[in-house]
């Protein structure tokens, strides 16, 4: 973990009630006097394990908005740790009361599609974490069926590391880690039948899944299903054999790569503010996602 990429997160600013207890690359975690917790979605975006100088406009609403409608839809597969939206009027629309709970040291990704770090692996190995799929697939190929493909959390600034299901095994233990496989395959599935129905396909998805240790359940946490933790792709424009149209991030991620933006991303330095049209253009693209699925108008 570098003193940069430390420095380039902010504190998490003073709420009323709550006490500041982490900060992290989008999202501030607060703790109440009886032991709940207040999750903040910010504003802030980040993009190879920098926070980006620049915020998109109404995204932590929106991360919060599209979080719970998923929660309502996934409510009979698996609980969640929501417990209220009654939160400080200065965070009104992007925050969540929410349950204290013992988290997986694991991130819990299912994939459907092949792109990313999962093709880098397919490409050198043929296999994603440990699991084989067959010869001749390209960036955006839709696998034969949906695959548990973890990683381990990192520390803030660090990347996370992708590793098969014996490591997860090593971690957890058997009964949790194929508790916790099945859940996401199972999320993940409901999903992407939702999504599909509303012409976005769910590439990937990263859960967060932590146990309840009053009632040793297994509970969503988190953010789920929204555009900063999963690859959403447009249904009418897929075609296997390059990077996809994307509602996620992928946009600012490639303008940052981009020889418009100047940036070397090796030099260690942080990254340019991005243009008033990549900031309109990605919460655009935000803002779309949400509708799309949900059938909601974002005000």
């Amino acid at each position: 973990m570098t003193a940069s990429v430390m420095a380039n997160v902010p504190p998490a600013p003073q709420l009323p009630g709550v006490t500041a207890v982490y900060s992290g690359k989008v999202r501030d975690l607060y703790e109440y006097p009886n032991g709940s917790l207040l999750f903040v979605a910010s504003d802030r975006m980040s993009a190879y394990d920098w926070v980006l100088p620049t915020t998109i406009p109404d995204k932590g609403r929106i991360l919060t908005a599209m979080t719970l409608w998923w929660f309502e839809q996934l409510a009979d597969l698996v609980p969640n740790h929501l417990l209220s939206i009654d939160v400080p009027a200065a965070v009104a629309g992007r925050a969540m009361v929410t349950q204290r709970l013992e988290m997986f040291p694991v991130e819990c990704v299912a994939r459907g599609y092949l792109t990313g770090s999962g093709l880098a692996d397919y490409n050198a190995t043929g296999q994603v974490c440990g699991n084989p799929l067959p010869a001749g697939l390209v960036d955006g190929s839709r696998l034969p069926e949906a695959i548990f493909t973890p990683a381990t959390k990192a520390d803030l600034g660090d990347h996370d590391e992708n590793v098969d299901f014996e490591a997860v095994v090593k971690t957890v233990g058997v009964e949790d880690a194929e508790v916790l496989r099945a859940l996401t395959l199972r999320v993940y599935a409901r999903a992407e039948e939702i999504a599909r129905e509303r012409g976005i396909i769910v590439a990937d998805t990263k859960l967060e899944l932590g146990r309840d240790p009053a009632t040793s359940e297994i509970v969503l946490a988190d953010e789920v299903l929204t555009p900063d933790s999963s690859r959403f792709w447009p249904a009418d424009l897929w075609k296997p054999g390059h990077a996809q149209p994307s509602f996620d991030k992928q946009y600012v991620r490639d303008w940052l790569t981009s020889p418009a933006s100047g940036w070397d991303r090796g030099s260690g330095d942080v990254p340019p503010s991005l243009p008033d049209g990549v900031v309109e253009q990605t919460r655009a693209k935000y803002v779309e996602a949400y509708e799309r699925l949900t059938d909601l108008t974002f005000t």
